[in-house]
């Protein structure tokens, strides 16, 4: 009797439907759109990429010139901590031994340090004599202080003294305001005011010039050391306090202020400073908004109009087994390259513009003299957070386009088509 053989039926072909498409195959897909729509998805990046540098160009300036303000203001920290007092001029009164004395003994109070402004006399080298309006008598602690620093050169100290003269002073002897000038011997001396009315004449050593400010606002004046005069000065125009702590400026401007001083302050031309570069950077900030709103929506246009093109292609992808998420994440991360080539190419060209100008404006300023100017600042976190701007923008300009496309059924694309 023949065995019967049993013949094996064939398993049937699963399909599995539980898959996605990876970043990387969505990478790949999304970067079809730069063969497929060449002029458009370039039309469309250059489009956010103005947007974006306006706002870079604008947002920039708008620090720069913050920076210029406020870092002419704050030459030392110590300026910060530190009040000007001095009394009113009709009133006659000058700042005495005494006061200073008294000054210094207040519980928030960390240095103080007078100055004595008289009417002076000086020879330069092999110069004639000739009078200098302003002679400022300080101690080497005033430079940081107050916050003044010369241009050309170094402020004098207590182991290396020496003078320093403005432009306008070393125009009076028909002297350049240059390097050259620096190491040139001063002497001559300065009047300090009697009780009686009069003045008394006071010797300066020789001494020699050490920095220059070029500013050619400020006036005629020479600001030497009390090492360097025969007799040290007793009464003083005014005097600079430093406070222990940020927090006893105000306490010691109040204390001050009752007994008739005039007090001015850095913090506070800091803080109006600041008010007023933020209002300006933020008026500048919506310019550039607005240009990066325009811009916003063309992308969004685009968007709307590469999904009413590609519907028989969403179609074939459905029916081939793409899940909803896979049309709705190409969608995506189309909108999201397009944005993130805007950010960067936004970057390029507004910090561009930026540094072009900082050349212009750099190579003027140094051709007549002057210091270099960086008027345009891009701050690193400014950088990063446009990136995450531009990039954002792409997502949601392309987030109704992918929900239109990835609820779309393949017999409906069909249909449409």
């Amino acid at each position: 009797m023949q065995p019967t053989i049993q013949q094996k039926q064939p398993e049937k072909m699963k399909l599995d439907t539980e898959h996605s498409l990876s970043v990387w195959d969505l990478l790949k897909l999304s970067l079809r759109v730069f063969r497929t729509k060449p002029t458009r998805t370039i039309l469309t990046i250059l489009g956010m990429s103005v947007g974006i540098g306006t706002v870079v160009f604008l947002v920039s300036l708008g620090y720069g010139l913050q920076y210029i303000l406020i870092g002419r203001l704050i030459t030392s920290e110590d300026s910060l901590v530190t009040v000007e007092a001095s009394y009113p001029s009709e009133s006659g009164k000058s700042i005495d031994i005494d006061k200073l004395e008294e000054t210094r003994k207040m519980e928030q109070v960390d240095t103080v340090s007078p100055v004595g402004e008289f009417l002076g006399e000086i020879s330069i080298a092999d110069r004639p004599r000739g009078i200098i309006p302003i002679m400022r008598v300080v101690r080497s602690s005033y430079f940081k202080l107050a916050g003044v620093s010369p241009d050309i050169g170094d402020p004098f100290t207590e182991d290396a003294p020496g003078a320093i003269l403005s432009a306008k002073a070393l125009q009076l002897f028909g002297l350049s305001s240059d390097k050259s000038i620096l190491g040139k011997e001063i002497t001559g001396s300065v009047y300090y005011p009697t009780r009686d009315g009069g003045t008394e004449n006071i010797n300066i050593s020789t001494i020699k010039i050490r920095g220059v400010i070029t500013d050619d606002r400020e006036d005629p004046l020479v600001y030497i050391p009390y090492s360097s005069v025969s007799a040290e000065p007793t009464s003083f125009k005014s005097m600079l306090i430093k406070a222990k702590d940020i927090n006893f400026v105000e306490p010691i401007r109040d204390s001050l202020s009752k007994e008739g001083f005039l007090i001015s302050a850095k913090v506070d031309l800091v803080n109006q400073a600041k008010k007023i570069t933020n209002a300006l950077t933020i008026v500048l900030m919506v310019f550039g908004i607005a240009a990066l709103i325009v811009s916003a929506i063309g992308m969004f246009n685009t968007m709307i109009v590469g999904f009413l093109e590609r519907i028989y292609e969403v179609g074939v992808m459905k029916s081939l087994g793409a899940t909803d998420a896979d049309v709705q994440n190409l969608f995506l991360m189309e909108s999201f390259i397009i944005g993130f080539l805007g950010g960067i190419s936004g970057l390029a060209l507004g910090m561009g513009a930026g540094s072009f100008v900082n050349f212009i404006i750099s190579t003027l300023s140094t051709g007549h003299g002057g210091v270099a100017l960086t008027l345009f600042i891009t701050p690193y976190w400014f950088i990063g957070g446009t990136l995450i701007l531009s990039s954002s923008i792409g997502i949601i300009s392309g987030f109704w386009p992918s929900r239109r496309a990835s609820f779309l059924s393949p017999r409906e694309a069909f249909v449409r088509k």
